[in-house]
């Protein structure tokens, strides 16, 4: 699940690959919102010498949506360029690298930030530095203060960051895609085997993490700071993209690919799971060229997802009611496409209206959670998931269980879940990297020297 090898033609370009977006009210600053966009999935954190990067010819770019039509109408775009300082050495550095400017840094990277809101465009940063990725000890000895120094205050108290992060998203991705197995329910499985803990795909690995935070009146529709969660002024669609130049060839004077042409969108984002889980394997890559506003073409699936057949069939007995529900999934519909409306849930709603898109939906006006709860709204907690997505919030089970039936009774309270669709789960837990409780909130990255490696089996 989430978005890290979601599609096969973007499974073949990691820099490209837009891997989790992220969007809350800032938890220390709630007058800002922060979103964050996570790029080139699964990085093991000892891959040198040439070490994980931006791409210099990906344009990045992160969403708004808040006039309820499923469009993009404020964007910021991140392009990066990256120097080399030292070209008589196949090094990525040459010493230790105590500072973010040092020359031991063979091969610092650089980005630029453009806002556009609707044709006006504006350059708001310029030559700002990335830090360099986790190397080791002896590289990096002292790398949560390079990622501190790669935190940039823009005018306005806006705040930016690019670079490594480790991966905060958990998911067991080798027991879910073997025949949609849940290794706690191992044993109800048709192809039985012992119930076991979950194992965490993604522990140990890293991501490149876009993150900005800007004051919510940046973001909403009518450039204000809204206070009442019930106004549809207070809610936005937020998702991350990556393009590339429409054709590439390959520059052999400068040993590169080098783009001509327009932009062209390769990838996108907005929940998790969408892509990954709903959309067919046969226009996964289709889905990601799109923009969200046609997104109706693929509400059939969302209707109907392949899942919740499955789930019955591959655990005979534990699903007997979501077996014989046959009407369209309007919860699904409502959480995924087009926002959860007034009246389903007491005093909440994100709804963006009728348009039919994939987005995360932030209703800016609820204040970040005091006791926040992994499980997000359907635990109570309306600052969580499906209400934006913060860092912590465990969307593989939240989504499990919105799939197996537990958020039909929202909207047809004629359906009763089975008893299973509460406990499903894939097992995992947040056993990643300690996250941050301040911008950009995604923990230190793993150094290459200090992390150990996984065991295999073939068998």
């Amino acid at each position: 699940m989430s978005s890290h090898r979601e599609a096969p033609e973007i499974s073949k370009d990691p820099v490209a690959d837009g891997t989790d977006v992220y969007a809350f009210v800032s938890p220390k600053r709630p007058t800002t919102v922060t979103l964050i966009a996570n790029f080139i999935p699964l990085q093991k954190p000892d891959g040198g010498p040439n070490f994980y990067e931006f791409g210099d010819d990906v344009l990045y770019e992160i969403h708004v949506s808040n006039k309820g039509k499923g469009a993009s109408d404020l964007k910021y775009q991140f392009r990066f360029h990256t120097k080399i300082r030292n070209e008589k050495t196949f090094l990525y550095n040459t010493g230790p690298i105590a500072d973010i400017d040092d020359e031991t840094w063979n091969r610092p990277q650089y980005y630029s930030v453009t806002r556009v809101r609707g044709k006006v465009s504006r350059v708001i940063a310029r030559n700002v530095p990335c830090p360099p990725v986790n190397v080791g000890p002896r590289s990096t000895p002292n790398y949560a203060a390079l990622s501190k120094q790669a935190v940039r205050k823009l005018p306005g108290g806006q705040q930016v960051f690019a670079g490594q992060r480790a991966d905060a998203f958990h998911v067991d991705l080798g027991s879910i895609f073997d025949l949609g197995a849940l290794r706690p329910f191992n044993e109800a499985h048709l192809i039985s085997m012992p119930n076991m803990n979950g194992v965490n795909s993604v522990q140990s690995y890293n991501v490149h993490t876009i993150a900005l935070q800007v004051p919510i009146q940046e973001v909403t529709r009518n450039r204000d700071r809204p206070t009442d969660p019930m106004k549809p002024g207070a809610v936005i669609g937020v998702w991350a993209t990556a393009s590339r130049r429409k054709s590439r060839i390959f520059d052999q004077a400068q040993g590169k690919y080098v783009g001509h042409g327009p932009w062209e969108q390769v990838s996108r984002l907005g929940n998790p799971l969408f892509n990954e889980v709903i959309v067919p394997m046969a226009e996964k890559d289709e889905w990601n060229a799109r923009q969200p506003a046609g997104d109706s073409r693929y509400a059939k699936y969302v209707n109907k997802p392949e899942l919740a057949g499955l789930l019955p069939a591959l655990y005979p007995g534990v699903f007997p009611n979501l077996a014989a529900y046959k009407k369209p999934r309007a919860d699904l519909n409502a959480i995924l496409l087009t926002g959860i409306p007034t009246g389903v849930v007491p005093g909440f709603q994100n709804y963006t209206g009728p348009v039919a898109s994939d987005m995360l939906r932030l209703n800016v006006a609820i204040a970040p959670s005091a006791k926040p709860n992994s499980l997000g709204l359907v635990a109570g907690d309306a600052a969580g998931f499906p209400n934006g997505r913060r860092i912590i919030d465990d969307v593989v089970t939240i989504e499990l269980r919105a799939v197996a039936g537990l958020t039909i009774p929202l909207v047809d309270p004629s359906f009763t879940p089975d008893g299973a669709a509460s406990a499903v789960q894939d097992g995992t837990s947040d056993t990643n990297a300690p996250t941050w409780d301040y911008f950009p909130y995604l923990g230190t990255p793993g150094g290459g020297y200090q992390t150990t490696p996984g065991t295999t089996k073939a068998s």
